[in-house]
């Protein structure tokens, strides 16, 4: 077998980017914010804090919180056809109006 080239955030160098402007200390409220069962999220990826983190291709994608599990949360996401389930920190997740 070959060996996996590269790591979680390899090949992720725009992708993972903030701006100069939002670049700094992460907002008190997006750590604090809780979501309820049902409802919809968009996956944020926060550079800043790699605990929690999902995988850099679901980036962008929008899903339903199934349930919560310890300081995370799980999400389901249609990747295609299938539907995967992603454990998620808070902080990278945002809420969908």
């Amino acid at each position: 077998m070959v060996k996996r080239a590269g790591s979680f955030r390899s090949r992720t160098r725009k992708k993972l980017r903030k701006t100069p402007r939002s670049r700094g200390k992460i907002k008190v409220t997006s750590q604090l914010q809780t979501f309820e069962p049902g409802e919809r999220v968009a996956i944020h990826i926060e550079p800043a804090i790699p605990s929690g983190m999902p995988h850099p291709r679901f980036k962008g994608r929008f899903g339903v919180v199934l349930e919560k599990v310890g300081n995370s949360y799980k999400v389901e996401v249609s990747d295609k056809n299938a539907k995967k389930i992603l454990v998620v920190g808070g902080v990278h997740l945002a809420k969908v109006k």
